[in-house]
């Protein structure tokens, strides 16, 4: 059984996501599949970064400072401190925005099941 973790952004490391001309994303994965096979949980600093993906995994998205920015299904998404996204599996979509968040995906393992290293 695992153990109750605090997690702190500020001690973790932020790699490189996301580089286009109008800015910078970096994400901190706190708890991986080796914690959780159920999710994953970590912090995100985008700023100004516009990355395109499709959901492997549910995701919720909740921020923390700024404001960031979320485009589905033809619907662009400015979340605040205070306010959070869930965003189902399958969903094509642009992160973007200036924000620090934080995510929970689930399943964990994501990777593992489809076959990503």
């Amino acid at each position: 059984m695992s153990e109750v973790r605090l997690v702190d952004s500020k001690q973790l490391i932020f790699n490189l996501r996301g580089e286009t001309p109008d800015g910078m994303a970096y994400v901190a994965r706190a708890l991986g599949a080796d914690v959780s096979p159920n999710m994953g949980i970590g912090f995100a600093r985008w700023e100004g970064a516009e990355v395109s993906w499709k959901l492997l995994y549910d995701e919720v998205i909740f921020v923390i400072e700024g404001c960031f920015e979320l485009t589905a299904n033809g619907q662009k998404y400015e979340v605040r401190p205070g306010q959070m996204l869930w965003i189902p599996e399958g969903t094509d979509l642009i992160y973007g925005g200036h924000a620090l968040f934080g995510y929970v995906v689930h399943p964990g393992n994501w990777k593992e099941i489809h076959g990503i290293e």
